[in-house]
């Protein structure tokens, strides 16, 4: 009966986890074999018959028949005397099989061996989840919100696995709330000891290639490629796209009529800034489209060094620069390039960093971070602008402005 009774436990596993058939038998010989071994030393000469359906299992131990004063291993040979109890027909060199019930193994081997048994399919459990996981990586995937923690959001999806969303995977703007559904990318599977350690990323560029795959059917087909994709989360994305059809404007189908394609994926990404470019293998055009919306005049390249000098009026100096810096350096990233910014009539200009003896580092490290690095850029900016941008106090700003109006009136 204590058979039956475990066996039926077993399949309780089974039916939870949907393990197949021939797997659960091989889980289950394993486990016996093991507290066999513990118990008798080696399992070898051991047969074990399962039939996990109908609760049947049967242990029988086999050894060979030798003389009373011929035992030298108890595990492997039984006396005459001792065979004839079982079989009074038994003779010396003959095989004998003995049941072995589950009661012999002892209480404390009985509840090791159900413990190792847990422990076995829930390995097993773990290692085709993390197997089912490596093969999404890289793909979209949604999950629920589960556990909102300070560094990272806990997730389950629908078969109850979970998965970890740490801050930085998250864009800045991102707020969720329990029970609420949240879609990324599955960047990286790995096993933490037996158990499988899936993160899933909205940061990624991977992600934003995945949203547009989804949501731009040209590019789900391959008639519109994506190239390249770089990002800072949350603020600007640059993407450059290619068509295998000459008659398809592949930025026209990414964006749509009045921003219609790509309205979903910017509201996705928390308003993040998306320019989309048409990609060429022209380097000088390249750059020139990748500093969009900003008007170049000109451009030198080095291709050795990988470096850029960029030509611009005035006024277009701000917009290749961008909010923060975030067009120049997404420009850079784009095309792999260090680009360098100089503006038309540059020579009567003077670098920030020129300044260092009158003006704080911290100071031009702030003007920096909204790409401002030249005198003649930071006059042309309203002083209630400047403050606005930066954290700059007023008296700072101001003392500023008439340091730098000095050297040109100089």
């Amino acid at each position: 009966m204590e058979n039956l009774a475990l066996i039926e436990s077993f399949s309780e596993f089974k039916d939870d986890k949907m393990i197949d058939r021939v797997t659960l038998m091989a889980i289950l010989e394993d486990v016996f074999r093991a507290a066999l071994k513990r118990k008798y030393g080696e399992d070898d000469n051991f047969d074990i018959i399962i039939n996990p359906d109908k609760g049947d299992l049967e242990i029988w131990r086999n050894r060979v028949v030798v003389a009373d004063d011929e035992v030298e291993d108890d595990n492997s040979e039984i006396s005459l005397t001792e065979a004839q109890k079982i079989e009074p027909d038994y003779e010396v060199g003959e095989d004998v099989a003995e049941e072995v019930k589950l009661i012999q193994l002892g209480r404390r081997a009985i509840l090791a061996l159900r413990q190792n048994l847990i422990a076995k399919i829930h390995e097993h459990d773990n290692t085709n989840i993390f197997k089912h996981f490596k093969e999404l990586e890289g793909e979209l995937y949604s999950a629920e919100v589960h556990h909102i923690r300070h560094r990272a959001i806990i997730l389950l999806d629908d078969d109850g696995n979970e998965i970890i969303m740490p801050k930085d995977r998250q864009i800045p703007s991102d707020f969720f709330r329990k029970g609420e559904n949240v879609r990324g990318i599955i960047e990286s599977v790995e096993l933490r000891g037996n158990k499988p350690n899936i993160i899933l990323s909205r940061t990624s560029p991977k992600f934003l290639e995945k949203l547009f795959e989804q949501e731009i059917p040209e590019v789900f087909d391959g008639v519109i490629s994506i190239k390249a994709v770089v990002r800072e989360p949350g603020e600007k994305a640059k993407v450059a796209v290619d068509s295998y059809d000459d008659r398809i404007d592949p930025v026209g189908a990414c964006v749509g009529v009045k921003g219609s394609r790509i309205h979903g994926i910017v509201r996705e990404l928390g308003n993040e800034n998306i320019d989309v470019i048409n990609y060429t293998s022209n380097m000088q055009l390249y750059i020139a489209r990748a500093l969009s919306p900003a008007k170049i005049t000109s451009i030198t390249i080095n291709e050795e060094t990988k470096k850029a000098e960029v030509r611009l009026s005035p006024e277009e100096v701000s917009k290749a620069i961008g909010r923060r810096g975030h067009n120049i350096r997404l420009a850079g990233k784009l095309t792999g390039y260090d680009i360098d910014v100089i503006r038309e009539g540059g020579e009567e200009d003077v670098e920030l960093t020129e300044f260092t003896d009158v003006i704080d580092g911290w100071v031009i490290e702030e003007l920096s971070k909204i790409g401002l690095d030249t005198a003649k850029s930071v006059l042309e900016q309203d002083v209630a602008d400047l403050i606005k941008r930066t954290d700059l106090e007023e008296e700072t700003v101001l003392e500023l402005v008439r340091i730098l109006r000095a050297e040109f009136e100089d």
